[in-house]
This record gives C-alpha cells, sequence and structure tokens, in this order.
C-alpha cells in the first residue's frame, strides 16, 4: 500500500508499506518492509526500513536493517551497526537555530573580532 499525504498521531504509528508525505506521532516505527519518502518528527523513532527525508526526533535509532538518507535532529541517536546512513546528525535544538540569522566572526590571531 502507498499513501500520499500527511499523517498525523498523537500515539504510536507502525509503517509497514510506503508513505509519500509528512508522518508525526508520539511514537513512530518504520518497518523492515516500511519506506517513508518525506519527513518523520516524533518523541521517539525506531527505523527498519527507508527513510528519504528529515528526521526530527527525542530518541531516534537506526536499526542495523536501516536506510535513512537525509539529516537527522536528535536529543538522542542510536546507530546499529549495519545501519545505513547518509545525511547529517544534529541536535535538535539546531533546527531552531537554522531559522535565525547567522553570526559569523572573523579570527586571525586566536583572538575573536568584537562585535
Amino acid at each position: 500500500m502507498i499513501v500520499t499525504g500527511a499523517i498525523d498521531s498523537e500515539g504510536e504509528v507502525m509503517l509497514d508499506g510506503q508513505v509519500e508525505g509528512e508522518v508525526a506521532g508520539g511514537r513512530i516505527n518504520v518497518g523492515a518492509t516500511g519506506k517513508i519518502v518525506g519527513s518523520l518528527s516524533a518523541e521517539q523513532i525506531f527505523i527498519h526500513g527507508v527513510v528519504e527525508g528529515q528526521i526530527r526526533g527525542g530518541e531516534v535509532t537506526l536499526s542495523d536493517t536501516a536506510t535513512v538518507i537525509g539529516d537527522v535532529y536528535h536529543e538522542t541517536l542510536v546507530v546499529e551497526p549495519g545501519a545505513q546512513f547518509d545525511g547529517q546528525c544534529r541536535p535538535l535544538s539546531m533546527l531552531d537555530e537554522e531559522d535565525s540569522p547567522a553570526l559569523n566572526l572573523v579570527v586571525s590571531d586566536g583572538v575573536a573580532a568584537k562585535s
């Protein structure tokens, strides 16, 4: 089965088919036969299948059968041996910081520039 669109749940979402769109829930479990093309957002995320898109979660676990192509924003991240991950992993707090303007300082002599 292929679902196109957004899935939003306060409880647990178990995905064994294919979803093209955003998935949000309290806990998301992508089964070994599951494939998500879009973003995931939940407090707990367990990936055994394929995810192509951004992941935002408090606790994120990539099992040994997981394939993730995209960035992972997390509080804690577990990547089991055998998992395939092509992207960047960053603390969840950096997601908010990316929306704020960047501050660039030039250091030439080891002393930070004054603003």
